[in-house]
């Protein structure tokens, strides 16, 4: 009955150890040239366009190569926490990790899917947008056929030009 009792109070305190432990959602390093893009399955090797999205929920990572890969994963899977998740980018300057909702976004570059979006802890010259401009931009248009859908958007502006 003692060992019985024992186990039954092992049991129980380390259920309460693991519900008062807190869920770690802050930025993790990540293994570049290991971690896979949960979107695209590409390789994430480029440290200036990476995004980190935390699940607060339980923990759980997911990695990908461009902020628009993210923003479409959350689209194509329906993602219920969507709301809730905190996404991480890295400066396209420093390579510091950066809550994505809250940086200053350019649009131009060349990033790993075409995006073209780069994120900066400060704002930069000439036109900056936040967070739900970029969401914005990267639903707005189908992809036809191409992992990033900019390079259409970038032909519009030549032949708007005309």
């Amino acid at each position: 009955m003692k060992k019985f009792s024992l186990l039954l109070l092992t049991l129980v305190s380390l259920f309460f150890v693991a519900c008062n432990s807190e869920i770690d959602t802050n930025a993790k390093e990540v293994k570049f040239d290991r971690e896979i893009c949960e979107r695209c399955k590409m390789v994430i090797s480029d440290r200036n366009y990476t995004v980190q999205i935390v699940n607060k929920n339980d923990g759980k990572r997911y990695y990908h190569d461009d902020i628009g890969c993210a923003i479409l994963w959350f689209k194509e899977n329906s993602i219920d926490w969507e709301k809730d998740a905190i996404i991480y980018v890295t400066d396209a300057k420093t390579g510091e990790w950066l809550d994505a909702k809250t940086a200053s976004w350019t649009f131009g570059a060349i990033t790993p899917m075409d995006f073209g979006f780069s994120a900066y802890k400060e704002k930069q010259d000439g036109e900056n947008f936040d967070f739900m401009h970029v969401k914005e931009e990267v639903l707005k248009k189908p992809l036809n056929g191409q992992m990033g859908h900019h390079s259409g958007h970038k032909m519009e502006h030549k032949m708007d030009n005309k």
